[in-house]
């Protein structure tokens, strides 16, 4: 075997190195595979969602990550906790544009509804007939949280600047979008607000911010080993519940029959009491009007019995 030259040598140890140098870790998305470095960036194809590669330097879109936590669900290949339990609510194998939004109109099976941004249903669900013109907007995502007991009292600022710090740094949203942390013992509520005009190129999403952060809370994060610790005053805190609302640039479309049952049960609760107080409004004008007839009667008959 002939030795290799110095040119060669030189060829084969560039080689090693950009193949070395071509894989890389996607630090804000655990949930991708084929990792490689492009012009100097990390890019990863999402799981689920072929053809479409993620920036690693930014969050990915809520609709690929819903997307990739289904197909993984399903694949059985994410390991579980040996006390977890299958939380469906508000999961559901969404359809993304290759852009990574979520498509107005979603379906499961013949079943179709219409979303909003944060891919959230906005509507009744009809058959596959269902028309939806646009994806509307969600402006204003408020995250309430209830922490569990607290060694020491908390301080409002405190808590304020912690959240507001760590959105802004670990979730890339600018601080204009972050109209408001208040603490209101045990809960802490977040408001996150940014229409359609204040959004700029480039800006992160709150709808992605609002996801990456609600699974960061409950212990899945998607950031690649990186879990959030919630270290306020040197106090470690935790969350027993989690709650996340969205306001919509234009308001949803639910009618009666989507109403929870217990909101219908108050609701007739309501009528029912309406109906008996006017029953017995107008029970009592009646007899109060007999009696006051049976009063003249009686009076004329005294006068007539004067007269005679």
């Amino acid at each position: 075997m002939k030795p290799l030259c110095g040119a060669a040598l030189l060829l084969l140890l560039c080689a090693a190195a950009c193949a070395q140098d071509s894989s890389c870790i996607c630090e804000k998305n655990k949930r991708v595979t084929n990792c490689r470095l492009e012009s100097g960036v990390c890019r990863c194809d999402s799981i689920g969602s072929p053809g479409v590669s993620v920036n690693c330097q930014t969050l990915t879109s809520k609709c690929l990550l819903m997307k990739a936590e289904m197909i993984s669900s399903k694949s059985g290949r994410r390991e579980k906790p040996k006390d977890a339990f299958e939380d469906t609510d508000g999961l559901y194998d969404p359809e993304c544009e290759n852009t990574g939004v979520f498509k107005a109109k979603q379906c499961n099976g013949t079943t179709c509804w219409c979303v909003n941004t944060a891919g959230v249903r906005r509507t009744d669900k009809h058959d596959a007939d269902l028309k939806c013109s646009q994806l509307v907007r969600t402006m204003w995502i408020i995250i309430e949280m209830k922490h569990a007991e607290s060694k020491a009292p908390l301080n409002a600022e405190s808590l304020k600047t912690f959240f507001k710090d760590t959105i802004s740094k670990r979730y890339m949203l600018d601080r204009r979008y972050i109209a408001n942390v208040l603490y209101e013992k045990p809960y802490i509520t977040i408001d996150l607000k940014q229409n359609s005009s204040e959004k700029s190129f480039g800006d992160v999403d709150i709808a992605d911010v609002a996801y990456y952060f609600e699974k960061d809370v409950k212990g899945d994060s998607v950031f690649h080993n990186n879990q959030l610790r919630v270290n306020v005053d040197n106090e470690m805190l935790s969350f027993e519940k989690t709650a996340v609302y969205y306001v919509d640039e234009i308001p949803p479309e639910f009618s009666m029959k989507s109403l929870t049952p217990g909101l219908i049960a108050v609701i007739v609760v309501v009528i029912i009491a309406i109906v008996a107080a006017i029953v017995v409004l107008v029970l009592t004008r009646r007899r109060k009007g007999k009696y006051v007839k049976a009063e003249v009667k009686e009076m004329n008959e005294m006068n007539r019995g004067l007269n005679a």
